[in-house]
């Protein structure tokens, strides 16, 4: 979940805080906006109609975006575990009905699509579950950063502070788009990622 911090640092592409800051302004430019954000706005709205052939649609297309065999993996990973925890929690239909086709494997159930679906389920609204699929990302890649000594935990919550306009900016400039313009583009991050797996 560290989107190749560890191979950037041991090259000493990514050193500092600075480093760190601007490696999350990355990725939430080229991958989180573009595609996560796009990904979970869709498939909340899908939800919301109970739509899950919709859903699925979704989760489908971001999971063939992420190139990366681990990014995709870690995706997959921890949307299944999402879903199970909330279908845990409570009796939703449209949950219920998604977690089946993840079972049999009819949809990948990837986390931005995995978590719009939870959200939907909790009444937590789209605005939000875009605005915690940010932080959540800038607080993983943050989290790897304290644990490889490269920041120290005042610099991290400086980083995460310091983030909030770029995530405001995001979410307003995504939340609307129509799942046929996912994109990301990010090839030296790829590669790094590619290198670490």
């Amino acid at each position: 979940m560290s989107n190749g911090l560890e191979t950037l640092y041991q090259q000493k592409m990514v050193t500092n805080a600075d480093g760190v800051k601007e490696l999350i302004q990355m990725y939430y430019l080229q991958q989180v906006g573009p595609a996560d954000c796009v990904a979970l706005a869709n498939a909340y709205d899908f939800a919301i109609h109970g739509d899950l052939g919709g859903v699925m649609l979704v989760d489908d297309i971001i999971c063939k975006i992420k190139l990366v065999k681990e990014q995709r993996e870690a995706s997959m990973r921890s949307g299944r575990q999402l879903i199970k925890c909330v279908l845990a929690l409570g009796n939703n239909p449209l949950v219920t009905q998604y977690h089946n086709e993840i079972i049999k494997s009819h949809t990948p159930g990837t986390y931005p699509v995995s978590f719009s679906v939870a959200a939907q389920a909790f009444g937590i609204s789209k605005q939000n579950a875009c605005l915690m699929l940010f932080y959540g990302f800038g607080v993983s890649i943050v989290g790897a950063a304290l644990r490889l000594g490269i920041i120290q935990h005042i610099q991290s919550q400086k980083i995460i502070n310091s983030l909030k306009p770029i995530i405001s900016n995001q979410v307003r400039q995504y939340i609307s788009k129509p799942y046929d313009l996912i994109w990301q583009f990010s090839p030296q991050a790829d590669i790094m990622q590619m290198h670490h797996e």
